[in-house]
């Protein structure tokens, strides 16, 4: 049940706040007060679509509250299976809107709007104009007769549903993966090429960047040669080289060593130092001599290198890349080597899913059919107590040339509202006030099979008064005495069937208008409903009216209750 309505800077709502009863609940109030508006929050704070001009002029944000008493067990199961945190069977679902971004929240805990979604649809049923004008398709049809038929149908419908969902994945595979003979040995020849190409390389990580090197050192192979021979000729013992200017510095102080015992140590140093030199010119020299210039083996690298770089320019950037795809075109080629076996394995298999289907179908077609004989009766009835005294109403079940996640069954609602007329689809023999009450009496049938515990009619007393107007408020009185109704409403005799009443006022002040809401007392209640009854100027005789019809509905209600003991 909604127990709490808060909504702050929301469209012409600067700040309200209110509590809802149980049974029936009717707002109230002039055109144009926010009726509308306060009903728009709830779509919103339930998942609805947001717009940015949603914010109230000159507000920051703008934030929505519902506080719900979630009091069926399997209800607070789902919820707590989607792992929401419940407190004390109390669930608060918020949205604040800001210019930027939407928080959603359950319990103070983030959400997406789908999980939002999912729990409103435990919780609360909206019947605006929206929701009528979907009784013109056929698929509201199916719907509204499988949720009739939800407890006959005993997860029926969700097990056919699971197997088709698997049905269609196959066939969507098969479609995929079908490939002409002659294409498919084309394929598996280019792929075997592609992988013998990869195969017969023979990468190794590490290899490129190896022979890169090497590839920079064998193609400088000459330079190098060059380099050294002119070394060489700067240290050997050839006129003017080092070794030669070692010589006579060492010839120098082997004499001046006589005479000084520190030059000893020059002549010592120098002698090292030629000695090196010495061993230099001797090393440049043997690898001179046996120095190969290396084309044949800069060829190979050459060679190896392009190779290398050809084969990760198609197949990878990486010899790791590589690899993997080497892998995935073994998987393809054994795929499709085994094509034939895989496509027989893949057919039984769809055969098998198609033979189950076909006696899934049948058993949710004649769930459907029982349910949908008892739903006739029990809507025909409604529709009656909603001043439809000549109606004849159908359901009509046929069968699809393809399955559907639902079934083969084509379901669509006829009706015929006077005698004589044949039974036709309800968009071309219904206007939009008697669709309005067609839902209403779908929604009143519904109740009894429903567990949900709150219900919110917006518009439903659209194009009808007198009579059919106190039928209309009837049967939303009877809705309220085992469910939660929350309904806006210009009628004065809906007004009169409420349980709780409350009146949507706009307010004016020097800088901006906001709408108010209000919980009615009793004498409160009868004041609105004269007001609604007499218009501009209330006279006594209006205030007894409204008085009189407040009883009246009193009467009613208890004689309501008398005939059938409210199971609420």
């Amino acid at each position: 049940m909604l127990l709490n309505l808060h909504v702050k800077n929301f469209a012409i709502i600067d700040e309200l706040e209110v509590d809802f009863a149980s049974r029936l609940n009717v707002l109230t109030g002039e055109t144009g007060a926010g009726k509308s508006v306060i009903i728009g929050s709830i779509t919103i704070a339930l998942g609805g679509k947001i717009t940015k001009d949603m914010i109230r002029t000159g507000a920051e944000y703008a934030l929505v509250e519902l506080i719900f008493s979630v009091e069926d067990e399997n209800d607070r199961k789902k919820l707590e299976e989607m792992d929401v945190a419940m407190e004390e069977d109390t669930l608060m679902i918020s949205r604040k809107i800001s210019k930027s971004r939407t928080i959603n929240r359950m319990n103070g805990e983030n959400v997406t709007v789908a999980m939002i979604r999912q729990a409103a649809s435990l919780l609360i049923d909206i019947h605006g104009q929206n929701e009528q004008q979907s009784l013109l398709h056929k698929a509201k049809h199916l719907e509204i007769l499988d949720r009739y038929a939800r407890q006959a149908m005993q997860g029926k419908d969700a097990e056919f549903a699971k197997v088709y969902a698997e049905y269609k994945h196959l066939r969507q595979e098969l479609a995929g993966n079908e490939m002409p003979e002659e294409e498919r040995l084309r394929e598996i020849s280019f792929l075997q090429f592609s992988l013998e190409e990869i195969q017969n390389a023979q990468l190794i990580p590490g290899e490129e960047e190896e022979l890169a090197q090497r590839y920079r050192r064998l193609s400088n192979a000459t330079d190098s040669m060059q380099g050294l021979s002119e070394i060489y000729q700067l240290t050997s013992g050839q006129s003017g080289s080092v070794s030669e200017k070692l010589a006579e510095g060492i010839r120098i102080l082997s004499k001046l060593s006589e005479y000084d015992g520190k030059l000893a140590e020059f002549y010592s140093q120098l002698s090292d130092i030629d000695s090196l030199v010495t061993d230099f010119n001797r090393d440049i020299s043997a690898y001179m001599d046996e120095f190969d210039d290396g084309q044949e083996e800069l060829a190979h690298v050459e060679k190896r290198l392009d190779l290398i770089r050809s084969i990760k320019a198609k197949y990878g950037a990486t010899t790791k890349e590589v690899m993997q795809y080497a892998d995935e075109i073994s998987q393809k080629i054994e795929r499709h080597q085994e094509y034939d076996a895989y496509r027989r394995e893949q057919l039984a298999r769809l055969a098998s899913l198609e033979k189950r289907l076909a006696v899934l179908a049948e058993d949710v077609s004649s769930v459907r059919k029982t349910a949908a004989k008892q739903l006739e009766k029990d809507i025909s009835q409604a529709l009656i107590d909603l001043n439809f005294l000549q109606v004849l109403f159908s359901i009509q079940i046929t069968k699809r040339q393809e399955y559907t996640a639902a079934g083969f069954d084509d379901v669509e609602f006829m009706i015929s509202m006077n005698p004589g007329e044949a039974l036709r689809p309800l968009g071309a023999a219904a206007s939009g006030g008697e669709l309005s009450r067609i839902m209403l009496a779908v929604k009143a049938v519904l109740a009894d099979h429903d567990k949900i515990s709150t219900m919110i009619f917006d518009e439903i007393d659209v194009g009808i008064s007198g009579r059919t107007a106190q039928m209309v408020a009837e049967k939303l009185s009877w809705i309220g005495r085992k469910h939660q109704v929350i309904c806006i409403s210009h009628l004065a005799q809906i007004a009169a069937m409420a349980d709780t009443q409350y009146l949507i006022e706009k307010a004016n002040d020097t800088q901006h208008t906001h709408t108010e809401i209000r919980k009615l007392n009793q004498q409160e209640a009868v004041e609105e409903l004269a007001r609604i009854l007499g218009g501009a100027e209330i006279t006594d005789a209006v205030l007894a009216s409204a008085e009189e019809m407040k009883q009246l509905a009193a009467q009613r209600k208890e004689k309501n209750n008398e005939a059938e003991p409210d199971k609420a």
